[in-house]
């Protein structure tokens, strides 16, 4: 029996398109942030949930990001900014995830936490002007806010943002990915080149090890509220499957 050549073997085929967006934002913030992302997505025909982490431990979050997953219909592209990557690389392995998208987000490895990943900054690494714990919580300092989280935001709003932060308790920090779901599923990595939250080059060391396809974007850590065509871009091409 004669063995099929290249030339008449079938063709690969195209990824599925995913209609089914979940975002997730991460500490300091809350899902209002994703409005200009949401309103591309949903005109571009998505099917778009935004998630409202408590941001009180990785545990409570994973519950909340798993029940948004539940309510769809059908495949998930999972998106996380910040400390939301750290929710998706845990929830994501839930077989409705079929893709990951990071923007400006943490993606540990098993055992890694935020708090792990912050331990030891490269030497002129910017330092996140991080309160000391109030009860168990943290909050930035509102004067140094905008320069640090949303320094390409318009100043009214990197102001209600510094005004409404939502306190990011400590026990969140701490909570360690158990099984990365980056390790499984493919993920793509927008990389904001302005960040002085995550700097710019633990951004690219992490994208880099889950093996995601990478885009580098000029902006601050709050890149999903400044320049969120750049960022429902990625997502598309995420849910299309295209590399």
């Amino acid at each position: 029996m004669a063995l099929a050549s290249p030339a008449n073997a079938a063709p690969a085929k195209a990824p599925e398109p995913i209609r089914n967006v979940v975002l997730v934002h991460g500490g300091f913030v809350d899902g209002s942030g994703w409005a200009k992302v949401y309103d591309i997505l949903k005109k571009d025909g998505y099917n778009v949930t935004v998630v409202q982490n408590p941001t009180t431990s990785l545990a409570d979050d994973v519950a909340v990001t798993q029940r948004a997953i539940a309510q769809q219909d059908g495949p998930v592209v999972l998106v996380g900014h910040s400390y939301g990557g750290v929710v998706i690389s845990e929830v994501g392995t839930d077989p409705k995830v079929q893709r990951l998208v990071y923007i400006a987000a943490f993606a540990p490895d098993q055992g890694e936490s935020v708090q792990s990943l912050i331990a030891n900054p490269q030497p002129g690494a910017p330092q996140p002007p991080i309160l000391p714990p109030q009860d168990g919580f943290l909050f930035l300092d509102r004067a140094k806010f905008a320069a640090s989280f949303a320094g390409d935001v318009a100043a009214d709003e990197a102001a209600f943002m510094a005004d409404s932060q939502v306190p990011w308790g400590v026990a969140a920090l701490a909570g360690a990915v158990t099984v990365p779901a980056w390790k499984s599923k493919q993920s793509w990595y927008l990389v904001a080149t302005e960040d002085h939250m995550i700097p710019p080059p633990a951004q690219q060391m992490m994208a880099k090890r889950a093996g995601a396809t990478v885009v580098e974007v000029p902006g601050s850590h709050a890149i999903y509220v400044s320049k969120p065509e750049a960022v429902a871009k990625l997502i598309v091409q995420a849910a299309q499957g295209k590399k």
